[in-house]
């Protein structure tokens, strides 16, 4: 049926697409954090469709591996604008890692590799639950930055001492 029809694209990719980032997404999204199942979908999606047409109108003139390169450039922007610094301490790298993630299944998946994409997800999500874990378990892992983990499991977490009161006198 034509109606049915997307090519150059492929149905069994954008499955790849929506299940690689719908457990990345979901990960992220069950622990309050940015980049969820909506976002992570269309940064997938996204980038699997630009990497698939690229592939589509090659010939003489064109270089479709300079679309990756272009991929890769406008994901680092928008990874960028997720983090930013609070009280000292940048916040939302892990979530600007996410995203270039999902960017780099949507390539792998748009060069034909649609079950890789879904591989590279699982393991995203097992290194994502996994350090989480790690980092709430053993207290070693819980300095520096990853002292404020001690709010979720208990732990207390140390007094920020005020500034002392200057004498108006």
């Amino acid at each position: 049926m034509e109606l049915f029809t997307i090519d150059p694209l492929r149905w069994e990719s954008l499955l790849g697409c929506f299940l690689s980032a719908f457990a990345i997404g979901l990960e992220r999204q069950l622990g309050g954090k940015p980049v969820g199942i909506r976002t992570s979908a269309l940064i997938c999606i996204g980038t699997y469709v630009f990497i698939a047409m690229s592939r589509d109108v090659f010939n003489d003139a064109t270089d479709p591996s300079r679309i990756v390169g272009q991929v890769i450039t406008g994901i680092g922007f928008l990874g960028a604008g997720v983090m930013l610094a609070k009280d000292g301490i940048v916040v939302g790298v892990t979530s600007a890692a996410s995203i270039w993630i999902l960017a780099a299944i949507g390539v792998v998946i748009g060069l034909g590799h649609p079950w890789l994409g879904v591989r590279l997800a699982v393991l995203t999500v097992a290194i994502l639950v996994g350090v989480n874990f790690m980092e709430n378990t053993f207290e070693f892992l819980q300095r520096g930055v990853h002292y404020r983990l001690g709010k979720r499991t208990g732990v207390p977490t140390p007094e920020v001492a005020a500034p002392p009161k200057q004498n108006a006198e």
